[in-house]
């Protein structure tokens, strides 16, 4: 599971889920009775608002974080857990037009308690960011954001000059007769034989040979299977370092973490490690 992929929409998702639990807790009725139950001495009410949205969010989250869908009864996880966060919030405005129908009232006066209202919103509030996540950008940026590494480096582009890299200037050691870190002069030292001119060794260019990189993905991109097919093995995630192995024109062969290889099609804004 990579945490980095989840959404703004998922944290606000986790935080509405995180309210209906508190919410739980609190008085759901109030009025004339001496004893005035939270959620958790109606287990109707528990399992279809509390309990059901607390399951949805979870699975929504899960969901997401997973590098493959994952189904129950044909259906996604995200999906399924959409349906239980809106299943949720229905319950929980019905119960609040008519709080007195789930219970006996003992022929006292029913009054919505803080436990109801607070149960409301968070499952409105839960509802909302579950729908409205996949249709809003701002909700689809990323929730956690990816550490930007060092002096990265553009797709294709080689490193700058420096001892090991090609192209860098390597030292030379010093010539017979030539002075310690001196230049060759146009006269010989006193006593020196005249050397024959040294061939000078071609600086290596940067050759097309492929070596293997690290990168890191600017948005959640789909990883497809080497053999072609269209379905996606993987997705690789933002602010995850992922192995380049292979190019095959403007593809990369990328793999990832648990060992899995793949084409990745999309290189464009891909940073370098």
């Amino acid at each position: 599971m990579n945490i980095r992929s989840l959404t703004r929409g998922d944290g606000v998702v986790i935080g509405a889920a995180v309210l209906l639990f508190i919410a739980s807790f609190l008085d759901t009725y109030g009025g004339d009775s001496s004893s005035i139950p939270n959620a958790w001495d109606n287990l109707g009410m528990l399992m279809s608002m509390y309990v059901g949205g607390i399951a949805g969010a979870v699975l929504i989250v899960v969901a997401r974080a997973l590098p493959q869908p994952r189904k129950v009864v044909g259906l996604d996880l995200g999906q399924l857990g959409v349906a239980l966060t809106v299943f949720a919030a229905w319950t929980s405005f019905w119960t609040i037009i008519d709080p007195a129908g789930s219970i006996d009232t003992d022929g006292f006066d029913v009054e919505v308690g803080s436990g109801l209202i607070l149960g409301l919103i968070a499952a409105l509030l839960l509802a909302g960011a579950a729908v409205a996540s996949p249709l809003l950008p701002a909700l689809q940026a990323a929730l956690i954001k990816a550490p930007s590494p060092a002096a990265p480096q553009p797709y294709g582009g080689q490193p700058q000059g420096g001892y090991g890299y090609p192209g860098a200037q390597q030292p030379q050691a010093p010539q017979p007769g030539q002075p310690f870190g001196g230049q060759p002069q146009g006269g010989q030292p006193f006593g020196g034989q005249p050397q024959a001119p040294q061939p000078q060794a071609a600086a290596p260019q940067p050759g097309g040979d492929f070596s293997p990189f690290w990168f890191a993905v600017p948005v959640a991109r789909p990883l497809f299977a080497e053999d072609g097919s269209p379905t996606p093995i993987a997705e690789l995630a933002p602010g995850t370092w992922y192995l380049a192995v292979e190019q095959r024109g403007p593809q990369l062969i990328a793999q990832t973490q648990d060992g899995r290889r793949g084409v990745l099609q999309d290189t464009s804004g891909i940073q370098r490690g």
